[in-house]
């Protein structure tokens, strides 16, 4: 039981770490929030720790993914303000 309780705030703080990165999305923070809410749903019912802690993990890359995104993002904005493409 005291794994499970680790594991679950563990989830919840992924939740709300994607949640929080969601705002910004590209197609809109309504889409990503009914995109996260369902994938997260489709795993309630899952009780081995192990594969909890590869979806934890998953989770995980999905942010560093989204970071990379908005990197992008801000570089390319920035980089077309101050820069022009004629050379």
């Amino acid at each position: 039981v005291r794994m499970a309780n680790s594991l679950r705030s563990e989830v919840i703080k992924l939740y709300k770490n994607l949640l929080y990165l969601g705002r910004e999305y590209p197609k809109g923070a309504d889409y990503f929030r009914s995109r996260l809410k369902a994938a997260f749903l489709k795993n309630k019912d899952e009780k081995d720790p192990e594969k909890i802690k590869q979806l934890i993990a998953r989770g995980e890359f999905v942010i560093k993914e989204l970071e990379a995104l908005y990197f992008l993002r801000k570089y390319r904005a920035m980089k077309q303000r101050y820069y022009s493409d004629d050379k």
